[in-house]
């Protein structure tokens, strides 16, 4: 026999899980601490481009954040830097979207995953957003994120997700983009 003790335990859990289940939002980085360990920068040149840029950490307009700079060139079939940061754990299987906060030059910047599974580097889902003059907030959906070819199929899930990176991408052009915060929601 169930003692009324146990069935009020028993009920005050099934209230209280429904509310421990729900998403919560998960800071991925606020570039604090020493936040240089936790990012890898790299250009085209790892496959013979020309691109050439810095990574720098620090205040940005009273913010931590972290920084790219340089020029993107398509020359040598390249176009691209980056910062990439590995999440081994994945993100909650429940995450919807990445929230960033974002400074720029005024131009079209992406982030782009990679998620477990993918083996070649030019696997990976781009979205991308524009960067202007002042910190504004972007909320990018999972299902924004376009597949980099026919060779990614599965759309990417929070639980899968293993690095988030921040490229300049695709034309030539001066890159100058911040990050002060990535949140997953």
């Amino acid at each position: 026999m169930i003692d009324r003790f146990t069935r009020r335990g028993a009920l005050a859990l099934l209230i209280a899980l429904p509310a421990a289940l729900q998403a919560r939002d998960m800071t991925i980085d606020d570039f604090t601490g020493d936040a240089a360990a936790r990012w890898r920068f790299f250009t085209d040149q790892v496959m013979g481009g020309v691109s050439t840029g810095t990574l720098t950490f620090g205040t940005l307009d009273g913010e931590a954040a972290m920084q790219i700079t340089g020029d993107v060139s398509t020359e040598n079939r390249g176009g691209f830097v980056q910062a990439r940061h590995d999440l081994p754990g994945g993100l909650p299987s429940d995450t919807s979207a990445l929230r960033i906060r974002a400074l720029g030059n005024g131009q079209r910047y992406f982030l782009h995953l990679r998620t477990s599974g993918m083996m070649l580097p030019g696997q990976y889902w781009q979205a991308g957003f524009d960067a202007g003059p002042d910190w504004s907030e972007v909320t990018l959906p999972l299902s924004a994120f376009k597949p980099s070819g026919n060779l990614v199929r599965r759309p990417p899930s929070g639980d899968t997700i293993r690095s988030v990176a921040l490229v300049a991408y695709g034309r030539d052009h001066q890159a100058e983009v911040a990050l002060s915060r990535i949140d997953a929601l």
